[in-house]
């Protein structure tokens, strides 16, 4: 059994590598579908199913790409509506992947369709659960994200509550727990910097998983503080409800260089000026009117965040071979149509 965690510091996000006996499974992939590739080819294994905690709005997942690719079948959880082919699962619906068993828990309170998916191991004993934005260490996701949806943040903290209570405090408190965000992610407001951690640990420690709790007070403490979701949040819930550009073809349309004077004809008829380099080579020198926000950190956060529209042409300034890195980071939050206008200029100082 291989049991992988992909974490990405640029989103504070974690996707999930499963294998066993020659079959694998991806939870909650990000937009490009190479990484899980190459991890399924090198030990001769074939991706079955692309499972997805729930419709994200922090990130554009890889879940269509990926099935695409591989022939893998995406998974949902109930009430779950896909605008691709998609498995729309069952609560405590079953999946083989080799000789372990994935089960889905269908916890909604995030969003209503939030699965949190059980891991039967091949003895069947039940050895770890991939959370999502259910459960997180220290923390629980926010109830305010549902897509066009009649419930209102409390309705969402009180399905919650119960989902946490019928749904995972009651599996063995050696269970490993595989959350869906750590530290720096907006999904939560008190999340560790731990990314895996233990069922009985969380029960300690996890203020929404206080015994005592009432479900008022729970209501009460997980509504408290939420700041307001990034712009493009509901943007990307969307895009992964109803499809996106092929990442290939965004690599390809967005990583093609333009000579100085198309440069200027792109910025003349409205295109943004994006530097990405570092802080240290944008104070040296500029061009004019250039926003920016260097590659080094939580880049793709904060131009989801800066930049509102996502029909918004845009022209990238970066360093000497990070283009492509640019363009990939940029395609992880946003921009289905930018993608397809996108130009890059490299400029060479």
């Amino acid at each position: 059994m291989i049991v992988e965690q992909i974490y990405t510091k640029c989103l504070a996000e974690a996707a999930y590598y499963i294998e066993s006996n020659g079959e694998a499974a991806v939870i909650d992939p990000l937009r490009e579908s190479a990484p899980y590739i190459e991890m399924s080819e090198k030990n001769g294994a074939k991706i079955k199913y692309v499972f997805e905690t729930h419709f994200h709005a922090d990130f554009v997942s890889g879940h269509i790409d990926l099935a695409n690719k591989t022939g893998a079948s995406i998974v949902f959880g109930p009430t779950a509506n896909t605008h691709f082919e998609s498995i729309i699962a069952e609560d405590n619906q079953e999946f083989k992947v080799g000789a372990l068993t994935v089960k889905v828990l269908h916890t909604p309170g995030h969003t209503p369709e939030s699965v949190t998916y059980l891991l039967i191991d091949a003895e069947g004993k039940e050895t770890a659960i991939f959370s999502g934005d259910t459960l997180f260490l220290g923390d629980v996701g926010r109830p305010d994200l549902a897509i066009k949806s009649d419930l209102t943040q409390e309705d969402l903290a009180g399905m919650l509550f119960d989902s946490l209570r019928n749904k995972i405090m009651t599996l063995p408190d050696d269970i490993t727990i595989y959350p869906g965000h750590g530290a720096g992610s907006s999904c939560g407001k008190n999340m560790s910097s731990e990314t895996v951690g233990s069922l009985g640990e969380q029960k300690k420690s996890n203020y929404a998983l206080r015994a005592d709790m009432t479900k008022e007070e729970f209501i009460k403490e997980v509504t408290t503080g939420i700041l307001p979701p990034p712009q493009y949040f509901p943007k990307n819930a969307q895009m992964n409800k109803t499809g996106y550009l092929s990442f290939d073809e965004v690599i390809d349309k967005g990583t093609k260089a333009l000579s100085v004077e198309d440069f200027k004809n792109e910025v003349e008829n409205g295109a943004l000026i994006l530097d990405v380099r570092t802080q240290a080579d944008f104070s040296k020198g500029f061009v004019k009117d250039s926003l920016f926000i260097g590659l080094n950190g939580t880049f793709a956060m904060w131009v989801g965040a800066l930049i509102h529209d996502i029909k918004q042409k845009i022209v990238l300034i970066t360093p000497e071979g990070a283009e492509e890195e640019a363009v990939v980071r940029l395609a992880r939050v946003l921009f289905k149509r930018w993608c397809s206008s996108i130009s890059k200029y490299r400029r060479n100082t």
